[in-house]
C-alpha cells in the first residue's frame, strides 16, 4: 500500500473497525490489531535469526502513533 494519502487517522479508524494489519519494521514482519480500547496486540512474524525484538508487546495508541511514520508493506486481513 502507498502511505502518501494514507494518514494516521485513517490507519486508526481501520484498527477501530477490527482489521488486523500485517507491516514490515526495521527488517521484520509484524502483526498489529485492536484488543480493547487504547490497548493494540504487536505480534512479530518474521525475522532474521537472533532477533532482539519481542514477539509478543502490548502497545499503547501513543506508541502506534510513534510507530506508523516507520511501517512499510501495509496489508489488510479482514474481519
Amino acid at each position: 500500500m502507498d502511505k502518501t494519502n494514507y494518514t494516521f487517522a485513517m490507519f486508526w479508524e481501520d484498527l477501530d473497525n477490527g482489521f488486523q494489519i500485517y507491516y514490515t519494521y526495521m527488517e521484520c514482519r509484524y502483526l498489529i490489531y485492536k484488543m480493547a480500547k487504547n490497548c493494540y496486540k504487536n505480534e512479530l512474524i518474521e525475522a532474521k535469526p537472533k532477533c532482539p525484538h519481542q514477539k509478543n508487546a502490548m502497545l499503547t495508541l501513543k506508541r502506534v502513533k510513534e510507530l506508523f511514520d516507520y511501517m512499510e508493506n501495509l496489508e489488510y486481513k479482514g474481519i
